[in-house]
């Protein structure tokens, strides 16, 4: 084929991952290139990724959005990190925080000197030497020159979209409403050519932005791309969700409730609460997770409960011939860790990043292909370690995810951890440190030995190290303002 230079940009599909891309795109690309969105407002979206990781906000001030401005419109509230409930085992929680723990240092991470203290006879808590966790747990949070936490939101998904849509038509994107009956491709090549809509009308594009969700149908129906499966790793493949009226005290924290065949969220906006409940069918069936649901929920539904069904994993390539793929099309990760906003985000920006000069792309598609493949198996195994270092046997459903195989990427990882404490990363990594030593300590796992340059540091000072650090995280924290209090004068919608 003949070599030409990218001049027009399709993105099909709206939703979340669509409005993010054009978005992007038109904020960094949109004076040399021809974009043009198509959807469709009979297609409803999936709109339950309601909870975000802090990267979001980096994405955000790139496109030089207003914090205060995006929070009222999204109704949006802080969030400080993750409850995770009856994980470890039935009736203990510990909370995945945002913040470092504790004080860095360049040998050994804070956990070798708090594993020391403990051995020492010191009985506090890994968390009560993180800020961020201690405000989640206090309902607390500030933002300002003198004290800023690291946080991330919750938000309507749905109204991310509308207001990412009103950003991107202001500058210069063309939407096209219409459902794609056909994807029209070249003879030879076999790369996309052109969509042509239910009306007949035909959009040409050099390079075509897959956002149709869960169908995939530029990345997948058309081009056949293929699909790894996960789900003998993950084995949820359903989940329930619903709204309910909102409370007057939203606290900076999602919740996740493990039970006997999965868990449930509870998702905090300023006008509502999301809910859902997630479960593997083999264990549990659709009717008795709709019931469930209903009768965990807290507050009076505001919408009829909603069924969803999905399969973890992720697509081959990512971006195959001239179509990237984006958000559901791309693959799933359950939404355990909030990483379904994030990874259309880091996509969209790696896309930007490598966006090629013309239509031979090759060697721009097999690096974005290896480092998103890399980036989502990393946070597969941060999400199976969720499911695998538990004590529970209770259920059929926990006893497959203790006992079954695991990715040798993450049984290596845990059993560094397990001998030496150490908890290895890789550059790159989403989730640092922080979260994995969270996650395990919250989950049960005690490494047998610990960094010997701790003992560098006498009985003494390593005492007085502790106690202090801990002192000034209470006493900071008892000086902040209520999560409430901060979102009525900050950003209430």
């Amino acid at each position: 084929m003949e070599i030409r230079n990218i001049q027009k940009i399709v993105i099909a599909g709206g939703g979340t991952a669509g409005w993010m891309a054009a978005a992007a795109i038109a904020k960094q690309l949109g004076k040399v290139l021809d974009i043009t969105l198509v959807e469709s407002e009979e297609i409803g979206t999936i709109a339950v990724g309601e909870a975000t990781i802090p990267p979001i906000r980096v994405f955000n001030q790139l496109l030089g959005i207003d914090e205060q401005a995006f929070m009222r419109a999204t109704s949006a509230t802080f969030k400080l990190g993750i409850e995770f409930e009856n994980w470890g085992n039935v009736d203990e929680s510990y909370i995945h925080s945002f913040g470092k723990t504790g004080q860095e240092s360049f040998f050994a991470d804070f956990h070798h000197f708090w594993l020391r203290g403990l051995k020492e006879g010191h009985s506090a808590g890994f968390s009560e030497y993180s800020l961020e966790l201690q405000a989640a747990k206090a309902g607390k949070f500030i933002k300002s020159d003198q004290l800023s936490l690291n946080y991330a939101f919750h938000l309507d998904a749905t109204a991310y979209a509308k207001f990412l849509r009103e950003y991107s038509e202001s500058r210069g994107i063309k939407r096209i409403e219409g459902k794609i009956a056909k994807v029209h491709k070249h003879m030879k090549s076999g790369d996309i050519q052109s969509l042509e809509l239910t009306s007949g009308v035909r959009v040409d594009g050099d390079i075509f932005i897959d956002c149709t969700g869960f169908k995939a149908l530029l990345i997948e129906q058309a081009l056949h791309t293929g699909y790894e499966d996960w789900s003998h790793w993950l084995p949820c493949d359903s989940a329930c969700v619903v709204q309910t009226e909102s409370n007057d005290n939203p606290m900076p924290y999602t919740r996740a409730i493990a039970h006997d065949a999965g868990w449930r969220w509870r998702i905090p906006l300023q006008h509502r609460i999301g809910n859902g409940l997630v479960y593997c069918n083999h264990y549990l069936s659709d009717k008795d997770a709709k019931q469930r649901l209903l009768d965990t929920i807290d507050g009076t539904p505001i919408t009829d409960p909603r069924l969803l069904k999905f399969k973890t994993g992720r697509r081959l390539k990512a971006w195959h011939k001239n179509c990237l793929s984006l958000g559901l099309s791309s693959g799933f990760i359950e939404p355990l860790e909030s990483t379904s906003i994030h990874l259309i985000m880091s996509n969209i920006i790696r896309f930007i990043r490598m966006f090629p000069q013309n239509t031979d792309m090759q060697f721009s598609r097999e690096q974005y292909n290896q480092q998103t493949k890399l980036e989502i198996e990393q946070l597969r195994d941060f999400i199976i370690l969720h499911y695998h270092v538990t004590a529970r046997e209770d259920s059929e459903f926990w006893r497959h995810c203790k006992h079954m195989e695991i990715p040798d990427t993450l049984a290596h990882r845990i059993n560094l951890f397990k001998t030496h404490a150490q908890a290895m990363q890789v550059d790159g990594e989403i989730f640092r440190v922080d979260s994995w030593t969270q996650v395990l300590f919250g989950q049960g796992v005690m490494p047998e030995h610990y960094h010997p340059i701790v003992h560098a540091m006498s009985d003494a000072e390593l005492s007085s190290f502790l106690d202090k650090f801990r002192h000034n995280i209470k006493q900071t924290i008892d000086k902040l303002p209520t999560h409430n209090s901060f979102i009525q004068r900050y950003c209430r919608a």
